[in-house]
């Protein structure tokens, strides 16, 4: 006599693989670039042909952040920047009286010998952020310092002169 085995049937049908959460997130990634990318064409007076550089600069931004915190007081401002693995030389630093500009550039390259087997190894890490400030600031005397991977700076803020009322006299 031949045995039959058993057939146990799932009493519920496997659940499909739920792929819409990845996806919906790639796309939100790929909206936010696009916005910021946006925004940086019309900062640049919505000059033609740079279209690539406002998309990569976009990129940068968001996939790759400079993490920033800004504390105001009365008379200053203080930022900082966190920069991780990056030295003193390898930051490129640009100031206006409400923006700062911080560009980090590296390259590491690392080769192994073992014997008859060479194994070489580059790579390159970029960051960009522009953060507009929420005061003007005298540029002239801003300080910067590096530390443990935090760019620290303090930006006296401009001293506005007061107000004065001037009274027309007729001629």
């Amino acid at each position: 006599m031949a045995e039959t085995a058993a057939v146990k049937r799932a009493e519920e049908p496997a659940k499909p693989i739920k792929y819409g959460s990845i996806f919906d997130q790639i796309q939100d990634t790929f909206n936010a670039i696009s916005r910021r990318a946006y925004e940086i064409f019309e900062g640049n007076g919505r000059a033609f042909g740079r279209d690539v550089e406002d998309w990569f600069q976009a990129e940068r931004e968001l996939v790759h952040p400079v993490h920033v915190s800004i504390e105001e007081s009365d008379d200053s401002l203080a930022v900082k920047a966190e920069v991780p693995g990056f030295s003193e030389k390898e930051l490129e630093i640009g100031l206006e009286p409400r923006r700062l500009t911080i560009i980090g550039k590296r390259e590491t390259k690392k080769e192994e010998k073992k014997g008859k087997t060479v194994f070489a190894e580059c790579c390159s890490d970029q960051i960009l952020r522009i953060i507009n400030l929420p005061a003007d600031v005298q540029t002239d005397k801003v300080t910067a310092t590096l530390k443990n991977g935090v760019l620290e700076f303090t930006m006296p803020r401009v001293v506005k002169g007061h107000s004065v009322r001037i009274h027309p006299k007729a001629a």
